[in-house]
């Protein structure tokens, strides 16, 4: 059994962090077996490695060995790419094709991105996992295949399978052994040695000095959170090598590109059921807020017939004393007198109309006769503007008194004053 320091040399693998190790060693510990495999990790990790080292290492290692990329096939063609279709199944099909089981039968199939497969991919992969039969699209007929399946995603498989997206039994079939490859940002260590064994490349390739950074600037390179991981670094790497006149490399210079270097380093856990839950919770209050705006517009409708109909204004104001406090928003310095005057004197302006045009008021429902006219309100208002002037007068222009006499806050006083130019 190879070594994990003869692994890294012989596939490249740069890095001595103990959760790298651990998954190489693991990787080597099961590739002399069957076992189906998953390697798990974000995106840009060097998840395909694993299923390399594993096939090198296992007696199919003189088979086939064919890597797909799931999420990069058609969902209408999936099916037929892997597990291959007959002469005229579908449009198109003017020839019987082999698919990857069949091609690689004996040796590795590596499923890249397995968490994007269509359910219906997904029941035939699991039949293949289960015996080893598949069929083709529009056969009828089971062929068989003895293929090692490695698979990888960068999908959280608990969160896809509590959505339906992924099956549970394929998922428990191909986890038998699970290798985690860790983030870049958990490797601080590692993230210099591979910055250097890029640059050392892209100098060969571009015929140029490699590049080297100072050491603030290698401070800033293992701070930075690399939502890319490797990927990103190797193309960062790749950009500096080509753009840079000076070969060595300050903060500032390469500060310009990394996106969003200011951010923090602390790592953004996202909560998808809890942000779900915080929109239903949301959600749940805004209709509740609409429902009861809902429910003082009729109370309001109601008040308002009920002033129009009845002669007792003030018995209606003091039955509804609770109701015009709510909707006329009479604060705890405002007595219910003010609230009442400002939607008494208010509030049926919207409502009534000239005597000239009047006509009764639904009077199949409201058997009331009375013709408002809009005098009235001209006087009320007109009285309400001579109360004030001479309050004024009285109290010598003092509006704090004027408005105790008058029986309404000071803050209402001066809307008035403003409102009528006084």
């Amino acid at each position: 059994m190879e070594s994990v320091q003869a692994i890294k040399q012989r596939f490249e693998i740069i890095g001595n962090d103990p959760k790298l190790n651990r998954a190489l060693e693991k990787a080597i510990q099961v590739a002399p077996t069957d076992i189906s495999v998953l390697v798990t990790g974000e995106s840009g990790v060097g998840k395909e490695s694993v299923p390399k080292i594993i096939h090198s290492l296992s007696h199919r290692k003189h088979a086939k060995y064919i890597a797909v990329n799931c999420g990069a096939i058609p969902e209408g063609t999936i099916d037929s790419e892997l597990f291959g279709h007959e002469k005229g199944a579908f449009t198109g099909a003017t020839t019987t094709r082999k698919g990857y089981f069949e091609v690689a039968d004996g040796g590795t199939i590596f499923l890249d991105e397995v968490g994007e497969l269509p359910l219906t991919t997904q029941v035939r992969l699991l039949r293949v996992l289960e015996n080893g039969e598949f069929l083709k699209v529009g056969s009828s007929q089971v062929q068989k295949t003895d293929v090692r399946i490695v698979a990888a995603t960068n999908v959280q498989m608990f969160e896809a399978i509590k959505k339906g997206k992924f099956r549970e039994d394929l998922y428990y079939r191909l986890s038998t052994v699970e290798i985690n490859i860790p983030p870049l940002r958990e490797r601080q260590n590692d993230i210099h040695l591979l910055f250097r064994k890029f640059a050392s490349d892209f100098g060969q390739k571009y015929k140029m000095p490699t590049i080297r950074l100072h050491e603030d600037a290698i401070q800033l390179l293992q701070k930075y959170r690399w939502p890319g991981n490797i990927r990103q670094l190797r193309n960062i790497a790749e950009q500096i090598s080509v753009l840079e006149e000076g070969r060595n490399i300050s903060l500032t210079s390469l500060n310009s590109y990394l996106p969003n270097a200011g951010d923090s380093n602390l790592p953004a856990v996202v909560n998808q059921n809890q942000k779900e839950s915080d929109f239903s919770n949301e959600r749940e209050i805004l209709y509740k807020v609409l429902f009861d705006m809902k429910g003082d517009l009729n109370d309001l409708k109601k008040l308002t017939m009920e002033l129009l109909k009845s002669s007792d204004t003030e018995k209606v104001q003091e039955e509804n004393e609770t109701l015009i406090r709510k909707i006329y928003g009479a604060g705890e310095k405002d007595t219910i007198e003010e609230a009442q005057t400002t939607s008494v004197l208010q509030l049926p302006e919207p409502a009534i109309e000239p005597i000239s045009t009047a006509r009764p008021l639904q009077e199949d429902k409201y058997h009331f006769a009375e013709e408002i006219e809009e005098e009235e309100t001209l006087s009320l208002q007109e009285k309400e503007i001579e109360l004030i002037k001479k309050s004024l007068e009285r109290n010598r222009g003092k509006r704090k008194a004027a408005a105790s006499e008058l029986g309404i806050s000071e803050r209402t006083l001066y809307r008035k004053i403003k409102q009528y130019d006084l």
